[in-house]
């Protein structure tokens, strides 16, 4: 070993600065801060080639007395700690009084600052340490830093840097995030000369939402606003249909801090549990407000961790608010169609040619010449209105049974032919139809879908319909049967009126999977399985599966390896409470004496042999884990499955019990169990808005 040397000071300086000055990003952080911490109501951030060039960060705070310009750069000075005890509740975002002097021991930094106690600024410049110039200034209010040739000095810290593109990326994050925690000052950012951000300063979190994260994050989210044990967590959280597939949308602030918390953001993840598909994660703007003493930021020299005196409080505070904001402020996902497959699903093309606003139908035994009705919007050429009155004269030997309405001669002659009268032709062309079929004995492909049967007067007809009435006594759903003679809008179930008041009609199932329901202005699509498997799992979660056991007639008796054995019969309390009541028979065979009700019979073994398996694999977690995951699979293996029969009465009361309960809008993997599309969405893809 050599012998042991007292550091030059500048050396010391370049080593110090390391753990604070990473790249552009970490000297923007702190100078932001710094302005925050200064009262400034309006911050600019401006970068040059990533920063790396040029970083400009300007503010309208208290400003810099001159007497203190030199020691605001000398390492551990600092106006936001005076004594130990002070760093036992800190308020301000920064404190250790090493950003100044690490930013200017490598790079070049120019200060232009003014107090509003003097009439005169101060203009100051230091390069790696040492100072080069101190004189007046004319300035603002407030605080200017320019730093530039960051790592000038320090090529090796230089070589580790990224592309200006990464580099300037970093820097927007830490200004996006320092306006999410602060949107009472007003953030501007500027990028190689163009303007990358703006916010307003208003206060008003939704709005700095909107100019960070964009339109799709703010009309996606949930307001959150809640408060538990002294601790406030307010903010806005995303709506499970929208969960993306990393964290990256998560910000999590404590007492105006970003910080990134495992606590909360377990919190957050397991409040959105039921709700979010396996694999995705939600993302949210939380602000977690709690005494200052409860929490340690001084923890790393980037203050971007911290520790909870108690995690167990913020924890739950954190839940708790999640949970309450997504079951008040969530929605049904809305079904969105395509227009342009739409069209591509419906038009039989063999029938309807392009462009189909004119339409035309091919009768190919009538000189092959369409049928064409005119319109007052739709050009027809000379030649196809001769051709329509040869075609007229041909087939209609008695003229006077198949004379033409008041108007359509003129129609048809004018000398003009791009004018037409505004004449309508559906009932003489049914009539034109039926005198083809009468007469020539022709057929018209499509056209008894399209115009229904030729007879002017049909006889109406009439059938039983089955009218479903939703009564709710004493929180529970009843359904009655009433037959009537006389159907209403030929419905063959009647609206009938919810407990919220909406008008409610089954339409019926598609593929025995999904309930089509009208309800009011809007078509409800429901997964029945996904709904029922949610509605089973809340009861057994909430009211415990034990309460729902029951005892087979004869115990069903399951092999299993011995390792799985041993698994089970360690966990017997556990699965008692599932309401599964196990015992060891020998030679890793269990019996199985009850099971919950919801299970059929010839399923218990294969639900017994899953749960086993599934415990030995994951003999890490929690016992709470086995029992939720025990309750998701008895609620999938419980529920009605798709393409089962179902009655219309159990679908309407599995839609009314949807209605009830928020909680049932997703299925336990996080699926949604409905969907839904108003009216006018659907007329407009037809075209008639």
């Amino acid at each position: 070993m050599g012998r042991i040397n007292v550091l030059d000071k500048h050396v010391a300086e370049l080593i110090a600065a390391g753990e604070v000055v990473e790249r552009p990003s970490s000297v923007i952080k702190e100078l932001v801060e710094n302005s925050i911490d200064s009262g400034a109501k309006a911050i600019t951030v401006e970068i040059q080639n990533g920063g790396i060039s040029m970083m400009r960060v300007t503010d309208n705070g208290c400003g810099i007395m001159r007497d203190d310009v030199r020691n605001a750069f000398l390492r551990h000075a600092t106006s936001k700690v005076r004594a130990q005890t002070d760093l036992d509740a800190i308020s301000t975002l920064g404190f250790r009084g090493e950003a100044l002097a690490s930013i200017a021991a490598v790079a070049k930094v120019e200060l232009l600052t003014r107090s509003g106690e003097e009439d005169i600024g101060t203009h100051y410049v230091i390069e790696g340490c040492d100072e080069v110039l101190l004189e007046d200034a004319g300035c603002p209010n407030g605080t200017t830093f320019v730093v530039r040739e960051l790592f000038y000095n320090v090529p090796a810290r230089m070589k580790f840097l990224k592309k200006n593109v990464s580099e300037g990326n970093a820097v927007a994050a830490v200004v996006e995030k320092a306006a999410l925690s602060h949107s009472e000052v007003a953030f501007t950012f500027i990028r190689d000369g163009r303007q990358a951000l703006v916010t307003s300063g208003d206060g008003n979190l939704r709005n700095c939402i909107y100019s960070v994260l964009g339109r799709e994050f703010t009309n996606a989210s949930v307001k959150v606003d809640y408060e538990l044990n002294g601790i406030k967590v307010s903010g806005y959280v995303t709506k499970p249909q929208i969960a993306k597939s990393t964290r990256s949308l998560q910000n999590f602030f404590i007492n105006g801090r970003f910080v990134k918390s495992r606590t909360a953001m377990a919190a957050l993840e397991e409040g959105c549990k039921g709700m979010v598909m396996v694999g995705k994660f939600p993302g949210c703007v939380l602000n977690i407000d709690l005494s200052y003493e409860a929490v340690d930021v001084n923890v790393h020299p980037a203050k971007i961790e911290v520790r909870f005196v108690n995690e167990k409080p913020i924890f739950e505070a954190v839940y708790y608010a999640v949970k309450s904001a997504l079951t008040k402020g969530d929605t049904v996902k809305e079904f969105k169609v395509e227009a342009k497959k739409l069209t591509e699903n419906l038009i039989d093309r063999s029938v309807v040619q392009k462009p189909f606003t004119m339409s035309q139908y091919t009768v190919e035994k009538i000189e092959k010449q369409p049928i064409i009705r005119p319109s007052q919007k739709e050009f027809v050429d000379r030649k196809a209105v001769k051709n329509y009155n040869s075609m007229l004269g041909e087939i209609a030997q008695d003229r006077e049974s198949c004379k033409k309405p008041a108007g359509i001669n003129s129609a048809l002659t004018l000398n003009d032919p791009g004018e037409f009268e505004d004449v309508s032709l559906p009932s003489f062309t049914k009539k034109l139809i039926g005198k083809i079929r009468e007469e020539k004995d022709l057929e018209m492909p499509g056209a008894s879908a399209l115009y229904g049967s030729v007879n002017a007067e049909e006889p109406k007809k009439t059938e039983s319909t089955q009218t479903a009435e939703y009564t709710k006594n004493n929180d529970n759903a009843q359904i009655t049967e009433k037959k009537e003679n006389s159907a209403e809008d030929g419905d063959s179930i009647r609206p009938i009126i919810g407990t919220d008041g909406d008008k409610i009609r089954l339409v019926g199932e598609a593929f025995r999977t999904y309930i089509i329901i009208e309800k009011n202005d809007e078509l409800v699509f429901v997964d029945k399985h996904a709904l029922h498997e949610r509605i089973i799992y809340e009861k057994l979660r909430c009211e415990q599966g034990k309460k729902f056991a029951q005892y087979l007639l004869e115990p069903t008796a399951v092999n299993l390896t011995h390792s799985q054995c041993t698994a089970l019969i360690d966990n017997a309390e556990m699965m008692s409470q599932a309401g599964f009541e196990i015992e060891e028979f020998g030679s890793g065979t269990v019996l199985v004496r009850s099971a919950p009700s919801f299970i059929d019979a010839f399923d218990v073994a294969a639900t017994v042999e899953e749960m086993a398996d599934h415990i030995l694999r994951n003999n890490k977690e929690i016992e709470s884990e086995y029992t939720d995951w025990l309750y998701h699979n008895i609620a999938c293996r419980s529920a009605v499955k798709g393409g089962d029969k179902s009655s219309p009465e159990e679908l309407l009361r599995l839609y009314c019990q949807m209605q009830e309960d928020p909680r049932y809008r997703y299925c336990p993997h996080g699926r949604p169990t409905s969907m839904e599309i108003s009216k006018y969405k659907i007329e407009k893809q037809f075209g008639r808005v």
